[in-house]
């Protein structure tokens, strides 16, 4: 299949990253408070699930037909994506955030658009890269080692291990990896192949948090609550959005959500959860910013 060509965003393309950025900036604290009490496999998968049964009712009822899907490449595309976009990030989000701040996996996060770049310049024909964008890839890289590094966060209030913190980084990674394919993928339309791989992702994660952590007890505390909005907001609703903007705009474009879903999630993190962060993380998080904003420079250049 021929890449979809690379078109200069529009207005609307911007207001969606808004929108995206400051849904997203409360995921994870949403999740975080979910996992006061399930186990991080339960809430990735009811993420997922809550999601799945949002958009597959929203289909069922305006879109029927869509559901059709015989094309053996689209189901190869949104099962593989529904693994890489939910499945495999969700749990490695869900277990880091048991060690991890809430703002500390946002910040992470933010390291998407290098990962981003790193893959549309091997796979996206229109995608280049110069000296500048080269620089911005180096200085990215030195902020995540300077974030994930032993000792480099503990003594100044990060905490976690630095296999949660990995974690948080392979998250990112996937999602890259993601944006690259659905770039790629079969046109189905973007609701329908959002359920898809929001279903694909809950029917390969619910057997295995099953058989780890059991039959959740679902009560009326917060952490419900949270798990509802988590798989309504931040995955049902915004994930469609993600495929009708990268489907717009590019991969590389929809990256630039990476700037400020970090701020939204220090904001909430800090102001509602009471989390503290320390000097370093804040220094690793602007290293990483002005990596990102380098390789992104022509979308931030004003017109």
């Amino acid at each position: 299949m021929t890449p979809a060509r690379q078109t200069p965003p529009e207005p609307r393309d911007w207001v969606l990253l808004l929108f995206l950025s400051f849904v997203w900036g409360g995921a994870f604290m949403s999740m975080a408070v979910a996992l006061e009490q399930y186990g991080p496999f339960t809430v990735a998968a009811g993420r997922i699930g809550i999601g799945a049964l949002a958009l597959l009712a929203i289909v069922v009822v305006t879109r029927p037909k869509d559901l059709a899907i015989r094309d053996l490449k689209s189901l190869g595309f949104i099962l593989l994506l529904g693994i890489l976009n939910f499945a495999l990030p969700f749990s490695l989000l869900a277990w880091a955030l048991q060690q991890v701040p809430s703002a500390f996996a946002g910040i992470a996060m933010g390291s998407s658009p290098i990962f981003v770049l790193l893959l549309a310049y091997l796979f996206v024909p229109d995608e280049q890269i110069g000296p500048r964008r080269i620089a911005g890839v180096i200085l990215g890289f030195v902020g995540l080692l300077v974030l994930i590094l032993p000792g480099a966060t503990d003594e100044l209030g990060a905490g976690g291990t630095i296999a949660a913190r990995v974690a948080c980084v392979g998250a990112a990674l996937c999602y890259s990896v993601g944006a690259i394919l659905i770039r790629r993928a079969p046109p189905v339309p973007p609701m329908v192949f959002t359920a898809g791989m929001l279903t694909a992702g809950a029917l390969v994660l619910a057997p295995l948090a099953l058989l780890v952590e059991g039959m959740p007890e679902v009560t009326a505390e917060r952490a419900t609550w949270a798990m509802l909005y988590a798989g309504i907001f931040p995955t049902g609703l915004a994930f469609l959005l993600r495929v009708v903007l990268i489907r717009s705009a590019g991969p590389v474009f929809m990256s630039l959500v990476a700037y400020v879903v970090p701020l939204w999630a220090v904001l909430l993190g800090v102001i509602l959860l009471g989390e503290t962060l320390g000097a370093n993380t804040y220094l690793a998080a602007a290293i990483i910013l002005s990596g990102v904003g380098l390789t992104q420079l022509r979308f931030l250049r004003p017109r």
